[in-house]
């Protein structure tokens, strides 16, 4: 490989939210011991993006900064070049985040006391969005067949029938399960949308993160007439590890609901971007896509590894194959261990850190979400060490 994905990067007292959090709750943690929970990765920022804004440092006066020709550009293109979504320039609003763009969406397409509808387990600040909006979360589970998870079609119409139930807030890839949608399953989900009149937020951060052997399919490209009710959200933050530079965009079509939207941002100030996010941004997609293109041979490797590592060494814990995302939703149910309980174990005994599947809703209760983009060496340590924490706990 041309680019480093094997050194460990120390993140003790640097500020980074998952070693902070983990180091919370468990003061005494191993030194060596890297946390698997808040989806960031655990590499080096690609060499493009860091000596681009290190040049850019030398020459840059950091003041005000709005979208310009060569960021358009760079992000329109990307759109064309990895997913064969042909866009315009117009369509774009930036955010300093895909969550800022959910709340404001939100906001401006429903009133307090209407329906938003989710597919639960589902990453957990969709519901946040919908509670603190004082809206009302309308749950449709996914369908888990042993691992495998699919939209329920016949209760999510039922849903969308409802004239109370105004949007959907669609995760594609969907985190935590690591669905990747079929264009089937795609073109269904939209039939229904139209038909009832639901609004969609489509949350395609993750939609750079494929596995071999899948596609993602952009929603905005299996139904036209769904555009004019549609907006798409991505982000280079999953892809780059870029989260830290607070740089989203937000593909909305149709002319009017993109005024709304905007309308709604400029009401709470959320529609500043610093300089650096739109040079990362920019750099990122110009000079740095041979470093994504390894970087999915990795965690490729990675979630191949975490699938037989336990269907060999302990297979009580189910750990699925995923089709995208860099999370891995593993069940820990036939431990027999109450949500309180397994994530005692894993935080004091195990140092095995997780976003705990509670939070994705009451479906994920008994699983935990890891995150698998970091060094391979340092991934089997972990689940090394969760097994013979196990071992242990079962021998006493």
């Amino acid at each position: 490989m041309n680019y480093d994905f094997e050194t460990r990067v120390n993140r003790k007292n640097t500020g980074a939210a998952k070693w902070e959090q983990m180091y919370g709750w468990n003061p005494d943690v191993s030194d060596d011991v890297i946390p698997l929970s808040v989806a960031d990765m655990e590499f080096k920022n690609p060499p493009e993006v860091m000596e681009g804004l290190k040049a850019y440092l030398d020459e840059a006066v950091l003041g005000y900064t709005i979208p310009y020709a060569s960021f358009l550009d760079a992000v329109v293109e990307w759109q064309e070049k990895r997913h064969g979504w042909q866009v315009e320039k117009d369509w774009l609003v930036h955010t300093p985040g895909v969550v800022t763009a959910i709340y404001s969406v939100i906001r401006s397409l429903t009133k307090p006391g209407d329906g938003v509808i989710v597919f639960r387990p589902v990453y957990y600040p969709f519901g946040q969005a919908i509670s603190d909006n004082k809206r009302e979360e309308v749950n449709v589970p996914l369908l888990n067949d042993n691992g495998y998870y699919t939209i329920d079609f016949e209760a999510f119409e039922q849903a969308a029938a409802e004239p109370e139930n105004k949007l959907l807030i669609f995760c594609s890839p969907h985190n935590p399960v690591g669905r990747v949608w079929t264009e089937e399953e795609l073109e269904k989900l939209a039939e229904i949308c139209v038909k009832h009149g639901l609004y969609v937020v489509s949350d395609e951060v993750w939609y750079d993160l494929i596995m071999p052997g899948y596609e993602h399919t952009v929603l905005a490209t299996v139904n036209e007439e769904l555009s004019k009710r549609l907006i798409t959200c991505t982000a280079p933050s999953k892809t780059f590890n870029l989260a830290g530079l607070a740089t989203s965009n937000i593909f909305i079509q149709d002319e009017g609901l993109r005024e709304t939207f905007v309308q709604s941002l400029q009401e709470v100030r959320n529609d500043m971007i610093g300089a650096l996010g739109y040079k990362g941004c920019e750099l990122a997609y110009t000079k740095s896509e041979a470093w994504l293109d390894e970087l999915l041979v990795v965690l490729d490797r990675n979630q191949r590894l975490v699938h037989e590592f336990f269907k060999k060494e302990y297979p009580k814990i189910k750990a699925p194959k995923i089709e995208g995302t860099y999370v891995q939703w593993l069940d820990f149910r036939e431990l027999g261990m109450t949500d309180e309980e397994l994530e005692e174990f894993l935080h004091m005994e195990a140092e095995f850190f997780t976003d705990e599947g509670y939070i994705f809703g009451k479906e994920g209760s008994g699983y935990e979400r890891i995150n698998i983009a970091l060094p391979t060496d340092a991934l089997e340590e972990a689940l090394e060490r969760l097994v013979a924490a196990l071992k242990k706990r079962e021998a006493r």
